[in-house]
C-alpha cells in the first residue's frame, strides 16, 4: 500500500518487488562488477535537502552511461516522476575531473566515463514528505523511500549496492538491508531490485525493540517524540497483531531474507499518514500519537502492512513481477492482493481483541455500503477496478474525473468479496478463507528462489482453481468468480451475514446525500462540490458539479442549517421544486425527487427488534472472530 486505504483516507498500501528469476539467473551467470556505492550527507537538512554522491566504477571508457531516477516505486501502482526533486547535478571521474552531462529525456542523464572507467554522479535531493512513497528530510530525521532518493545506472541493475551515511549527531539508522559500522551507518543490498525495495529511516529519536517469535527475528525502530512507555505499549500490541497474522497461515511465518523483519515506524508530527509494505520490512508513518484513538489507527496500518509480508510480497500476482522502475506494472488481481489484505487487516484486529464486535461490524458495514452504493461497480468488474490502479493510487492529475460514478476502490471491493467468500466457505463447505489463504500460500508464497523472488506467480485463474480445490467444488469456484470477479453482480451480503446471526439494517436517513454534496462559498452560495451520482434525484434533474442550488422548496439556500431544516420536514420520494443556476449563469426551475440514504448497518440479530440469532449462528460467529494465534 501499499498504502492502507479507507474510503476517506486510510493509509493504504502493496509492496516491494524483487528481481525476476530470469534476471537473477542472468546475474549468476556473469560477474556483476564493482558495487554501486552511494555516500549521503545532510548539510542542509533544515531546508529538507540531502547531498548524494553515487559512484559507478568498472565501466567501459568512452561508452555512455545512462543514469536514471525511478518513475515508480514498489508498493505503488502509479507514476511519480521522482526526478523532479533532483538538482545541482555534477559528474566527475575518479580523480575529480569534470565530465559532461547531457539530458536525452526528462527521466535520465548521460555521462561518458573517462579512461579510469569511473563516474561519480553528485546531486542534491529535496524531500519534504515523510511517507512510504517519497522522501522526508529535516533536522530531526530522514525518511527515505529509495526510488525517490537514489539514482541508478542502466545496465548495472545486478550489481550489489552499498550506502554510507555521514550521520548528524545522535542519529541512528534502520532498514531491512544489512548494516555495518557505527549505528549501521553503512548498508548493503544484493542488487538494485532489493535496494529499491528497502526504505531507510534515520533520526535522533529512535526507540529500538527486538523480539523473536516462531523462530523469526523482528525489529521495530520507532521514531517518536512521546514517552517511551507509549512506544513500549504499542510494540506489545504489534507483537500480538503479528502473531494473529501468522495464525491465518496456521502459525507459519515467511522465511525472511537475512533472518529479520523490520517495522520502520515514523510517528512524528511532520509525518503523513501512510503504510507501505516491503519484502522484509514495512514503512509506517503517521502524525497520530501512540495513545487513545491514535493507537488503534496506527495499529490498523501495522495489521494491513504486515499481512502483505504474505499476500503480495510473496504471494505475488504475475503482473507485478518483476517491478519496472520506468513504467507502471498493471495487474487485474488487486481485489485479492489489496482487498483481501484489507479484510484480514481488520479481522486480525478483532481476533486480537483490539476491536470489539461493534467496531468490527462498523468496518463490515462500510464495505457493504460502498459496494451497494457505487454506480461503477454495477457495470465494471473487480478486475476492471484493479486495472485502474495506475490512475488512482496517489496518481495526480489536474483534469476532473467521474470516478464517483465509474470506480470503487479495489481495497473496499476486495474486502467485501473476501467477507462473503469467507462466510460462504464456513456455511456451505465447513472450511474458511483462512484455509484458502493457506492453500494459496503453500503453492505461491512459501516457495521462494535464491534470487529473493517468488518461484511462481499467480494468475486469477490460479486463484479460482485453488478455491475449487479447497471447497472441493469446482462448480462453486467457477460460479463465484464468474459472478463476482469477472462479472459485476453484487454479493449477497444479507444472506451471507445472516449465517453468522448478523442483520443488515437500513439506516433510512432522508436525503443525507444532498448536504454531503454541497459547500457554501464566502457569499453564501450553495455549490455542488462533486459529480452527482447516477440514479440520484440531482442526477436525474440534470444538476451537476459546480451548479448552484438557489432555492429549495421555495426557500433561499444560503447556509447549511436552512438546507438541513428543509430536509427534515420531508419524507422519501417527495418531489420538491428547485431553482438551480448553472456554471454558465443560466437559471432554471426543476423538480427533484428526494431519496433516502441507502446505507445500512450490520448488527447482531439479538440487538435488532423482532430478530433472534440461533445458538448455531452465534457459534459460527464466535468461531469466525476467534483468535487464530498459535
Amino acid at each position: 500500500m501499499k498504502k492502507l486505504l479507507r474510503e476517506g483516507g486510510l493509509a493504504g498500501l502493496t509492496l516491494a518487488l524483487l528481481p525476476a528469476l530470469a534476471q537473477a539467473q542472468g546475474a549468476a551467470a556473469a560477474a556483476p562488477g564493482p558495487a554501486v556505492r552511494y555516500a549521503v550527507t545532510f548539510p542542509n537538512a533544515v531546508h529538507h535537502e540531502a547531498r548524494i554522491a553515487a559512484t559507478f566504477a568498472g565501466l567501459p571508457p568512452g561508452q555512455k552511461l545512462v543514469v536514471r531516477m525511478a518513475r515508480s516505486s514498489p508498493g505503488r501502482y502509479a507514476l511519480h516522476e521522482f526526478i523532479k526533486n533532483v538538482y545541482y547535478t555534477v559528474a566527475t571521474d575518479g580523480a575529480g575531473k569534470l565530465l559532461a552531462i547531457t539530458r536525452p529525456d526528462p527521466y535520465s542523464w548521460e555521462v561518458t566515463p573517462g579512461a579510469d572507467g569511473t563516474v561519480q554522479f553528485n546531486y542534491t535531493l529535496y524531500g519534504d514528505r515523510s511517507d512510504g512513497t517519497f522522501a522526508g528530510i529535516d533536522q530531526q530525521h530522514a525518511h527515505l523511500n529509495i526510488p525517490a532518493t537514489f539514482c541508478y545506472a542502466q545496465g548495472l541493475e545486478n550489481r550489489p549496492t552499498e550506502v554510507k551515511f555521514e550521520l548528524p549527531p545522535n542519529w541512528k539508522v534502520a532498514s531491512q538491508m544489512k548494516g555495518s559500522g557505527e549505528d549501521k551507518a553503512t548498508l548493503t543490498a544484493p542488487n538494485l531490485q532489493y535496494f529499491m525495495d528497502s526504505p531507510i529511516v534515520l533520526g535522533s529519536q529512535q526507540f529500538l525493540h527486538t523480539w523473536q517469535d516462531g523462530g523469526r527475528n523482528f525489529d521495530m525502530a520507532t521514531y517518536y517524540a512521546g514517552p517511551a512507555s507509549e512506544v513500549d505499549a504499542f510494540v506489545k500490541k504489534t507483537q500480538k497483531v503479528v502473531r494473529e497474522a501468522a495464525g491465518v497461515f496456521n502459525g507459519e511465518y515467511p522465511q525472511f531474507d537475512f533472518g529479520r523483519y523490520t517495522f520502520l515506524a515514523d510517528y512524528l508530527p511532520q509525518a503523513t499518514g501512510d503504510g507501505m509494505e516491503h519484502r522484509n520490512s514495512t514503512s509506517l508513518t503517521s502524525s497520530q500519537p501512540l495513545r487513545e484513538e491514535g493507537t488503534l489507527r496506527n495499529l490498523a496500518t501495522v495489521s494491513h502492512e504486515f499481512f502483505h509480508a504474505y499476500n503480495t510480497e510473496r504471494i505475488r500476482a504475475k503482473g507485478l513481477e518483476p517491478f519496472d522502475f520506468q513504467r507502471t506494472n498493471m495487474t487485474d488481481a488487486l481485489w485479492f492482493g489489496e482487498g483481501f489484505t484489507q479484510y484480514y487487516g481488520e479481522l486480525i484486529l478483532r481476533r486480537a481483541g483490539f476491536y470489539d464486535d461493534e467496531q468490527f461490524f462498523e468496518r463490515v458495514s462500510s464495505w457493504v455500503n460502498a459496494r451497494l452504493n457505487a454506480p461503477g461497480a454495477r457495470y465494471a468488474s473487480a478486475l476492471d477496478m484493479s486495472r485502474q490502479a495506475p490512475f488512482v493510487d496517489a496518481a495526480v492529475s489536474v483534469d476532473p474525473t467521474n470516478r464517483i460514478n465509474t470506480y470503487l476502490s479495489y481495497y473496499i471491493q476486495g474486502a467485501g468479496l473476501a467477507l462473503c467468500l469467507d462466510l460462504q466457505l464456513r456455511q456451505r463447505y465447513h472450511t474458511s478463507l483462512d484455509k484458502y489463504m493457506q492453500a494459496v500460500w503453500l503453492e505461491f508464497g512459501k516457495p521462494q528462489t535464491p534470487a529473493l523472488a517468488p518461484a511462481k506467480t499467480y494468475t486469477v485463474k490460479d486463484l479460482q482453481r485453488v478455491l475449487g480445490t479447497v471447497a472441493k467444488d469446482t462448480a462453486f469456484a467457477g460460479s463465484f468468480f464468474r459472478r463476482y470477479i469477472y462479472g459485476h453482480e453484487a454479493p449477497r451480503f444479507g444472506e451471507n451475514l445472516a449465517s453468522m446471526g448478523l442483520a443488515v439494517v437500513p439506516v433510512k436517513a432522508l436525503a443525507a446525500a444532498l448536504p454531503r454534496q454541497v459547500e457554501f462559498d464566502e457569499e453564501g452560495r450553495c455549490i455542488l462540490n462533486r459529480n452527482t451520482t447516477i440514479g440520484s434525484g440531482l442526477y436525474k434533474a440534470g444538476i451537476d458539479r459546480g451548479d448552484q442550488i438557489v432555492t429549495l422548496d421555495g426557500e433561499k439556500i444560503d447556509n447549511m442549517a436552512t438546507l438541513e431544516s428543509i430536509m427534515r420536514r420531508h419524507t422519501p420520494a417527495d418531489l420538491v421544486p428547485v431553482k438551480v443556476r448553472s456554471r454558465a449563469g443560466v437559471e432554471r426551475n426543476v423538480q427533484v425527487v428526494l431519496t433516502e440514504d441507502t446505507n445500512v448497518q450490520v448488527q447482531p440479530m439479538e440487538s435488532v427488534d423482532k430478530m433472534t440469532a440461533t445458538p448455531a449462528q452465534k457459534e459460527q460467529r464466535a468461531a469466525w472472530l476467534a483468535s487464530a494465534a498459535k
